[in-house]
């Protein structure tokens, strides 16, 4: 039996929002904000060959490493930071409960 997670999320307003995230369907980060109707494009459909999804990871959490696509996405992209991702690379799991992410600028 999975349990739910809570995702702090602030928009490209600045407004903070709490999603419940189901961890027993493989969703990742971009995946759960279009969910919730938040405009992230994610127009490669999670393949990390965009970064319509990028964010900022702006709590401690421990996550997996970008993997080299992730890495040349973003080498690419506008407004990259230290703490940016990729949403699609990130899946929900029970180690993420409480992760606070902010949704990067619209390229």
């Amino acid at each position: 039996m999975s349990q739910d997670i809570t995702i702090h999320l602030t928009d490209r307003e600045g407004k903070l929002h709490e999603l419940t995230a189901p961890t027993d369907m493989q969703l990742n980060l971009m995946e759960l904000c279009k969910a919730y109707e938040f405009p992230i494009e994610g127009t490669c459909g999670g393949m990390a060959l965009c970064a319509s999804c990028q964010c900022y990871i702006t709590s401690e959490h421990k996550l997996p490493e970008r993997s080299e696509d992730e890495e040349a996405m973003l080498s690419e992209a506008f407004h990259v930071q230290e703490n940016s991702r990729l949403g699609c690379q990130i899946y929900l799991t029970q180690e993420l409960n409480g992760l606070c992410v902010t949704l990067a600028p619209k390229e």
